[in-house]
């Protein structure tokens, strides 16, 4: 449809971009301006709780310094209402009061019809829900109830039962004047085979309306009351105003709280949607009977910047995760990705809300697993590589998946992330060569012994062996357990605790909730946690043995042990990551093992130092590089890999 000349300047000039964008967001009065036409709120295309999203209505443009999303009062309506140019030229045209152009008369004809088919799918979702509260319905409202889906749930999705009979919805639309035509074009009746009457397509099925953007009925899905039924959920055939590819269940709804931060999540079906948004997860979607599709994919980016996938916890949720980061993977750039939130074995999150409360889902949000670690645990998880030939094999596949990542940079970060992963697969600790030297090995025919191995207590020390993952475990249960005894220096660490990896589920959700309850003190903090994680939550982490001797713990409320506790405990996270990180490049940099007599005499003086300066009581960061007893602390280690590096120059005369 083309408009007149002079329409949209008419259309800009009635009405101001600040009036347009001011219907999804909260001004930020402190920042804004008024009177200057300067505005700043909260985006409305990413999760941020700063007022990063700028209006200028003296320009007539907006842009985010935080995600860039810039554009005019059109494309914003476009963005938000997931809508075309013309259907959000019409949108500000009825908020200014102007009168749309007529259309051609082809266009009009074909929204006109799509008119008329939405509003008999609204006849039909009310006939729906009339069946539910009669008689026939009795059984339905039974399942729901015992489903815990109340009165004021079934009404806020508008969910239906479709009776027994052949014919039920097909007489009652008749009766209304509905014309036959349109109900088969609805998908709501078939053609008999037989030359009978159309027949009902959904009977004897519990009813869900599946709505678009702008809240109109386009189709149905039916959950069968039948156990015996070959299909459990059935969704409407496509039609003129239905194409299940291009849709979400709940989209509408979820794309307006995803605008106030909530996290945006896509769970498998309908009951667990309405579970997530009766349980306060209000950015709950589903797709329709389908794997995620790249629209939908892409109409989740336009809602959050990474949409997080909830998946059933069996091998089926599972797959259906691998098979949505394959699709993915092409279509991923800066900023925009995907995360995945595993349920626990055999349950679904309508399981896990009603077994232990939003508390646990909360936590599965908390610890979801970025993209790239997924794709990584379905190529490794439960294989060796134990051969030169596996892992070279692995490493093929990890470059055959980040080629399909259009974007140059970002494919960048995916090998290097990649390749430290196969970094820490294949060296979990650094092996020196041990094989003895005999005559033609060098030492003019002398046997040079190995380096000592590594002592018993070394390599089983959680602390100081190479298990690193343990290790920093260990340090994250001491932190939360202190902010949970002194939750009034959380602030001061605000950042740091942000930073913890958390990969643990449990500490993942510990963490959620001292982020979101340390301001309010100690008792009510405790007391959420209870709620949220379960009563018993606390008293587990405070119960470890290495927990329950930290100074904050012993002495609750003690805000300095607390805070000298929490700059040494994070500081003993951050020279471990810088450890591992120097270990790797200097490793890199070798491209082999080390020359053994540099080995064993750096090995020899470390070792020396260390008997010098060990003590009972003291507590010291070692690394242990395998069996061959080479331990370093932070200096030598820095002396370390310095000399490695130097193996790779040339030497005077050659």
């Amino acid at each position: 449809m083309s408009l007149p000349p002079g329409f949209l300047d008419e259309l800009r000039s009635r009405l101001s971009l600040s009036q347009a964008v001011g219907r999804k967001v909260l001004w930020d009065n402190r920042k804004s301006n008024q009177a200057k036409g300067d505005m700043w709120a909260p985006c409305p295309f990413h999760q941020e709780k700063t007022a990063s999203f700028h209006v200028d209505d003296r320009k007539g443009f907006y842009y985010c310094f935080g995600c860039h999303a810039k554009g005019d009062a059109i494309s914003f309506v476009r963005e938000t209402e997931n809508v075309d140019f013309i259907e959000a030229v019409r949108i500000l045209a009825a908020e200014a009061g102007m009168q749309m152009p007529e259309r051609d008369p082809q266009a009009q004809e074909k929204a006109d019809r799509r008119g008329q088919l939405t509003e008999v799918m609204e006849q039909a979702a009310r006939f729906f829900g009339m069946q539910l509260r009669s008689g026939a319905g009795a059984a339905a409202r039974d399942y729901l109830t015992v489903r815990g889906l109340n009165l004021q749930v079934q009404d806020r999705f508008g969910i239906g039962f479709a009776p027994e009979g052949w014919q039920g919805l097909w007489d009652h639309l008749t009766d209304k004047g509905v014309a036959p035509e349109m109900i088969l074009a609805c998908g709501l009746a078939r053609e008999s085979d037989k030359g009978g009457r159309p027949y009902d397509v959904f009977r004897n099925r519990i009813m869900f309306p599946i709505r678009d953007t702008r809240g109109r009925c386009i189709a149905f899905g039916g959950r069968a009351m039948d156990p015996n039924d070959n299909a459990k959920y059935f969704n409407s055939p496509e039609t003129e105003i239905f194409d299940k590819s291009r849709t979400l269940y709940h989209h509408g709804p979820a794309r307006e709280a995803a605008g106030k931060t909530h996290p945006l999540i896509v769970a498998e079906g309908y009951m667990d949607v309405i579970a997530l948004v009766s349980a306060g997860f209000e950015a709950a979607v589903a797709p329709l009977g389908t794997a995620v599709t790249e629209h939908q994919l892409q109409l989740l980016w336009r809602m959050a910047d990474e949409p997080i996938i909830m998946l059933d916890g069996d091998r089926a949720g599972l797959g259906a995760a691998y098979r949505v980061i394959d699709m993915a993977l092409p279509l991923l750039e800066a900023g925009r990705t995907l995360r995945f939130a595993l349920m626990p074995e055999g349950k679904d999150p309508d399981d896990l809300l009603r077994a232990e409360g939003p508390g646990a889902v909360q936590a599965r949000i908390d610890a979801a697993l970025p993209l790239v670690r997924l794709m990584w645990q379905r190529e490794t998880e439960g294989r060796d590589f134990d051969t030169p030939e596996r892992k070279a094999a692995l490493e093929r596949t990890c470059h055959e998946k980040t080629a399909l990542i259009r974007d140059p940079s970002l494919r960048g970060y995916y090998e290097r992330e990649l390749k430290d992963l196969r970094w820490q697969l294949f060296n979990p600790r650094r092996q020196a060569a041990q094989a003895p030297r005999g005559r033609g090995g060098g030492g003019k025919g002398k046997w040079t012994p190995p380096p000592e191995p590594a002592r018993a207590a070394t390599r089983n020390s959680a602390l100081v062996s190479g298990n690193a993952e343990q290790a920093v475990r260990l340090r994250e249960e001491v932190i939360l357990a202190t902010l949970v005894c002194c939750p009034e220096v959380a602030e001061e660490f605000e950042a740091e605790i942000e930073r913890m990896r958390c990969r643990d589920p449990d500490l993942a959700g510990l963490r959620a909730a001292i982020l979101r309850h340390a301001g309010a003190g100690a008792e009510t903090l405790r007391a959420q946690i209870g709620v949220e994680l379960g009563e018993d939550a606390l008293e587990k982490l405070l119960s470890l043995p290495h927990v329950a001797i930290a100074p904050p713990v012993r002495h609750p409320g003690d805000r300095e042990r607390a805070t000298l506790t929490l700059r040494e405990e994070f500081a003993k996270l951050a020279a471990r990551a810088g450890m591992e990180a120097e270990l790797r490049e200097a490793v890199e940099d070798i491209g082999g093992l080390a020359d053994e007599t540099l080995t064993w005499r750096v090995a020899q003086a470390a070792e020396a130092r260390n008997r010098a300066q060990r003590s009972e009581h003291e507590d010291r960061t070692v690394y242990d590089l395998g069996e061959n007893g080479l331990r370093l602390d932070r200096e030598e280690r820095k002396a370390f890999a310095r000399l490695l590096r130097q193996l790779d120059r040339p030497k005077p005369g050659h």
